[in-house]
């Protein structure tokens, strides 16, 4: 048989899938296929490449060993018949399979079946090499599945070719699939990312709201006949500061705010924002309800409660002022960069003079809001009070539910 001189094949510039892989970001790799990307970036001439060969003639076998390893090719192994292949091929990862047809048990055409029915080998290229020259049986193998077929016996020239053109194949393909996983984690992590943002445009803005923009919407005003606006403020918290260090001062209010905040969320309300000590919380937007003057009076009741809950668990003795009105506002998103969405009107006026003006551990609600709540919540009323801009304001106590009075 003629032996060809040890020398590398030759190879094309790399492909620009190799080049875009190559480019790509590693880490989301697994440890496998990081070796396997390795080995396919360093290794183009396909000489690492792991290659098997089955033949149940030991001279034949040992002569396709030789004329291999002459090749260049040095990471090889060996099987007599198709049982030992197949078993071989399930212990460890292989690039290349060179088998022969007729062999005892399991023959080259069982052999062949039984790699392209299992999914984790059928990807393995082989060339069956065979004394069976007939048509019918090289057209057999290569419906079979078989990359490639060589007459015995082998000549070395064409061996070469052959197993140098079916790696550099398989090596595409490798990296088209090691790309695949890369792109498929790419989507993952983009998908991660737009549920981090889509969360956090929720904690920004209500759920509609939200859906209006993510749709394309750049101007967001609505006008509701009726809502109802609380606001909350710690009282004499200028005080508290000065004399609370920062570290403290910060864990207290986040403390009370996020008791606050699951109120909110289990009253089905809308929380505004937050400004220093005050809580602004509003029913009946975006989607307009009919008992919303009841859930945010409810809600206040229990905010007034979660406070002393605080004050018994920490020690402290906040106090709070609550308003209540209810009446029209209009509602819309403002900024570009930082979005908010904010109420203006006078009925947001009122809401907060309610509260300036409120006493300290009590929900101060304006005559609107009494008037809706009915006979549900007994109230005390205060007669008028003087509120800035809008002169005298009849105002009444809230003093809990009808329920809880009784």
């Amino acid at each position: 048989m003629e032996m060809a001189p040890n020398c590398p094949p030759s190879t094309n510039e790399e492909t620009s899938t190799f080049r875009l892989l190559r480019q790509a970001a590693q880490g989301g790799l697994s440890p496998e296929q990081a070796i396997q990307l390795q080995r396919a970036t360093s290794d183009a001439l396909g000489h690492q490449a792991a290659i098997l060969v089955v033949d149940d003639d030991d001279p034949m076998r040992m002569v396709l060993m030789l004329t291999l390893r002459a090749l260049g090719y040095q990471n090889l192994a060996e099987a007599a018949d198709g049982e030992a292949a197949l078993a071989a091929l399930r212990d460890r990862d292989f690039d290349l399979l060179v088998s022969d047809i007729q062999m005892p048990g399991m023959d080259g055409f069982a052999l062949l079946t039984a790699i392209k029915s299992d999914p984790f080998l059928r990807h393995l290229p082989v060339i069956v090499a065979s004394g069976m020259n007939e048509l019918e049986a090289v057209a057999r193998c290569i419906e079979m599945g078989a990359e490639d077929f060589l007459p015995k016996p082998v000549n070395s020239t064409i061996l070469r070719a052959r197993v140098t053109a079916s790696l550099e194949r398989k090596r595409l393909r490798d990296l088209e699939r090691l790309r695949l996983i890369e792109l498929q984690q790419e989507k993952q992590l983009l998908e991660i990312e737009k549920e981090k943002s889509e969360r956090l445009l929720l904690n920004i803005l209500p759920l509609a709201i939200a859906e209006r923009l993510k749709h394309g919407e750049r101007t967001i005003a609505d006008s509701f006949a009726e809502v109802t606006v609380l606001f909350a403020d710690i009282v004499n918290f200028t005080t508290l500061a000065n004399l609370t260090d920062s570290g403290e001062l910060v864990a207290l209010l986040n403390d009370l705010f996020s008791r606050f905040d699951q109120l909110t969320e289990r009253h089905g309300l809308e929380k505004i924002k937050t400004i220093g000590d005050s809580y602004l919380v509003v029913g009946g937007l975006p989607v307009p309800t009919a008992d919303h003057a009841e859930v945010v009076a409810a809600m206040a009741l229990e905010m007034l409660a979660a406070t002393a809950d605080l004050n018994r668990e920490r020690g402290t003795s906040l106090a709070l002022r609550i308003g209540l009105n209810t009446g029209p506002v209009v509602a819309g998103v403002i900024g570009r960069k930082k979005f908010t969405y904010d109420l203006w009107g006078a009925t947001v006026n009122l809401a907060s003079r309610m509260q300036s003006s409120g006493v300290p551990g009590h929900v101060h609600i304006s005559e609107g809001t009494r008037l809706l709540l009915g006979d549900k919540f007994p109230v005390t009323a205060r007669g008028t009070v003087l509120c800035k801009g809008l002169g005298e304001v009849r105002s009444y106590l809230l003093e809990g539910k009808k329920d809880e009075a009784g």
